[in-house]
């Protein structure tokens, strides 16, 4: 099984496998998905939970207030936006008061689950990128979703983008659920087990096939998951309408001519 994402054999394989995502694969093009170098496991998982059901916007400015409390902390990071202030240590949240993590803009439930996470890293449940190398996918997933605040998807995005395993397939995301369904013409989205058992013919490159399930939830001229159930719901709302009208207008007329 490969270590690494090698987007040739993955295209070319998915392509074999399944001809529907071939299309998706031809209509979208060349695979732009890259492993993120610049984090560590505890920096990537720190981001991932002060984003958790928050706008993009809001955040990012989540983020700059909580690497602000720490103005002592002069690293930075190397991004495809540049260089950026770096993330405060394990040790630097736990010094942290809870009063004072809050005051970034962290609620009360992700200012515990960050210091669960600093405190998961200095005893040694959050691997080193080097340590988390040796570990199988669902090792990962086993280790990681001790964390407070962090469930499988969480893992599964640090699997694909954080650590660049080629074979992971996110059942549970939305995206990928809803790109399943467009590319199939289905009428709701997938359960996570049926679209597991069909992904098995896309192993060894299932985060490939994530990626482009993704594309194939944004292409506008795939339907969306239900429209031809909506289009045949409206069609009978508005011949039922169109009878109501026409029964109206029989009894109006049956009016005048008494």
């Amino acid at each position: 099984m490969p270590r690494n994402l090698d987007h040739t054999a993955a295209i070319a394989h998915l392509s074999s496998v399944d001809r529907r995502l071939a299309r998706i694969i031809a209509k979208a093009g060349p695979c732009m998905l890259q492993r993120e170098t610049t984090q560590n496991v505890f920096e990537a998982l720190l981001e991932s939970i002060i984003y958790q059901q928050l706008n993009g916007k809001v955040a990012a400015t989540i983020t700059s207030r909580v690497k602000a409390l720490f103005p002592e902390n002069t690293h930075q990071l190397h991004t495809w936006r540049g260089l950026v202030p770096g993330f405060p240590t394990p040790q630097q949240i736990l010094a942290a008061t809870p009063e004072r993590l809050r005051s970034a803009g962290l609620s009360q439930a992700k200012m515990l689950a960050i210091r669960d996470l600093a405190a998961k890293a200095l005893d040694g449940t959050v691997p080193t990128v080097r340590e988390a190398r040796k570990l199988s996918n669902e090792e990962l997933i086993e280790r990681l979703t001790a964390v407070r605040g962090i469930g499988r998807w969480t893992v599964e995005m640090l699997l694909i983008f954080g650590l660049g395993r080629p074979d992971v397939l996110a059942v549970d995301d939305y995206g990928v659920r809803k790109g399943f369904a467009k590319m199939h013409r289905m009428d709701e989205l997938p359960k996570s087990k049926e679209l597991a058992a069909y992904g098995a013919r896309w192993r060894p490159h299932r985060s490939v096939a994530c990626w482009y399930l993704w594309r194939a939830a944004a292409m506008k001229d795939l339907p969306e998951p239900g429209a031809k159930a909506k289009a045949e719901a409206k069609a009978k709302k508005s011949a039922k309408k169109k009878r109501t009208l026409k029964s109206s207008a029989k009894k109006t007329a049956r009016v005048r001519r008494q």
